[in-house]
């Protein structure tokens, strides 16, 4: 890294040219790769474990002896929406410290307070407490959001940022899975009491999530934010330090970086600057993230939320048997962005985003239609809602994709907690307190409205990528989003504001 003039030791500040994010982009992939996968990218599947659980336990907390007086519907309403509300609130809590503060950071914290949380919730022995630790676990989980989205994207190379996102984010449904078939053998009051079952199942998702914070110890900070905050020398250690373990890996050189950008380091960015930058210089890319995330906060909450409900009032489901159901949805739901994922780097973003949300939110309106018309028995409906979150997985997972590679790099963790938090408490506090009725009403006119509102955003959200999303497959993030620290003249950025080619 070559500097302009030397470095203010005490701010930490200065002008650098580096070629940081040329270098980490044209990195083949690699062990070292895999350790950032796996460290940041299993706590989603005990975030689905978890989730799950408390779905398909719903029916078991809200019976007598289960040690907790509370209704099913408290479980599945006020409970998921004030998880929600939680994770919220986190995202933007955390995501703004994320950006002031390091990726790293933050990404050990908000695991810490997830798991805590959960460990809390375990022990519950009144409907407040359960209340309580629900909105702090989730405060947890909406940190994590922030801080390993904008990690991920930062530290994988950009031909394989976007399979990569998609699948990490997918992962969330291999715990699903594990959640539906673990709530089957701890609803069995053969091997456990009713009151003991269900704590035994958030107390696993404690030691599970242990074991990942000890992985996650050895996941590097991302250099692109170190090298913004003044941190120069330890982004060059930490990039030369990952070439010289996948050279000895390859056995052959790596190829040449593409290019340098000059930047203006910061130690912080203001709150009113990244602001502007969002709203004014990249309003078409709000209206995008706005509408992805409205629309899969929707889609998931129509399906999701009150499933149980739905199969043991329209089908006469036992509620110890809704589990087996839902591991089938949740395969569904992982196999997308695992088999769909490649594309969004091939065929490109635009075709895949506005594609993923415009089929799901077409084949749900087609499901609602058939279980308005009594055509579906249990079996066919798991069927259909697995085909429909195929598609909607991929486009939900792609939402995240989008808001963390369209901004400029020092407003990344912001923005994802910004758009996960609106789009998510529009779908995700209200949709589970209207869904919940809906579904759990008996009547089939209002399940089939519950379809109807999900699927109907959905398809909109397709329409509106359909013209608006941005092409940044296999493209560099700093040529997605010129940073706001970029020097005016190196690379069309400016130290202000955005570059006038990237900003729309």
């Amino acid at each position: 890294m070559a500097a302009d003039y030397p470095l203010d030791a005490r701010a930490g500040t200065g002008t650098v040219t580096t070629a940081v994010p040329a270098r980490l982009d044209r990195l083949p992939w690699s062990r070292w790769h895999w350790t950032i996968v796996i460290g940041l990218g299993t706590v989603w599947i005990l975030d689905g474990l978890e989730v799950t659980v408390v779905g398909n336990i719903a029916g078991r907390l809200s019976e007598e002896g289960s040690g907790l007086p509370i209704s099913s519907g408290q479980v599945t309403g006020v409970a998921a929406a004030l998880y929600v509300a939680g994770a919220c609130l986190g995202a933007l809590f955390f995501g703004r410290l994320t950006d002031r503060y390091g990726r790293k950071k933050l990404f050990i914290i908000t695991l810490a307070v997830y798991l805590g949380a959960t460990a809390l919730t375990a022990v519950s022995f009144s409907s407040w407490w359960f209340f309580a630790f629900r909105f702090l676990t989730g405060f947890g989980i909406g940190g994590e959001y922030a801080a390993i989205n904008s990690a991920i994207d930062e530290l994988i190379p950009s031909a394989y940022r976007g399979r990569v996102d998609l699948v990490i984010n997918g992962s969330f449904w291999l715990g699903a899975v594990g959640g539906s078939l673990l709530s089957i053998v701890m609803l069995d009051t053969d091997i456990f009491p009713k009151d003991l079952g269900w704590r035994l199942t958030f107390g696993l998702g404690v030691v599970l999530g242990l074991v990942i914070l000890l992985v996650r110890r050895h996941v590097p900070e991302s250099p692109r934010w170190l090298f913004i905050h003044g941190r120069g020398d330890e982004a060059e250690a930490l990039v030369g330090a990952a070439e010289r373990q996948i050279t000895a890996e390859k056995g052959e050189e790596l190829p040449e970086p593409a290019g340098e950008i000059t930047i203006h380091q910061r130690k912080s960015i203001g709150f009113g600057l990244i602001a502007r930058t969002v709203f004014s210089h990249y309003r078409r890319r709000a209206l995008l993230g706005f509408s992805l995330f409205i629309g899969q906060a929707f889609l998931y909450n129509a399906i999701t939320f009150g499933f149980g409900a739905i199969l043991t009032t329209f089908y006469d489901v036992g509620t110890g048997s809704t589990g087996y159901f839902f591991a089938v949805i949740a395969l569904g739901n992982f196999f997308g962005p695992v088999l769909l994922g490649k594309l969004f780097d091939t065929v490109g973003r635009k075709v895949m985003i506005s594609g993923t949300y415009l089929l799901s939110g077409l084949l749900l309106f087609l499901t609602a239609w058939l279980f308005d018309g009594g055509h579906l028995t249990a079996r066919t409906l798991t069927a259909c809602w697995c085909v429909v979150l195929f598609f909607a997985s991929a486009g939900a997972s792609s939402a995240y994709l989008t808001v963390s590679e369209v901004f400029p790099m020092e407003t990344r963790a912001m923005a994802i907690a910004f758009f996960y938090a609106i789009g998510t408490a529009a779908g995700g506090i209200s949709g589970p307190l209207v869904f919940a009725k809906l579904t759990e009403s008996g009547v089939v006119g209002d399940t089939v409205l519950a379809f109807q509102i999900g699927a109907a955003l959905m398809t909109a959200a397709g329409l509106v990528a359909a013209v608006l999303a941005v092409p940044a497959e296999r493209r560099s993030l700093e040529d997605i989003a010129t940073p706001l620290s970029q020097r005016t003249g190196e690379g069309a950025g400016t130290a202000g504001g955005p570059s006038p080619r990237t900003a729309s």
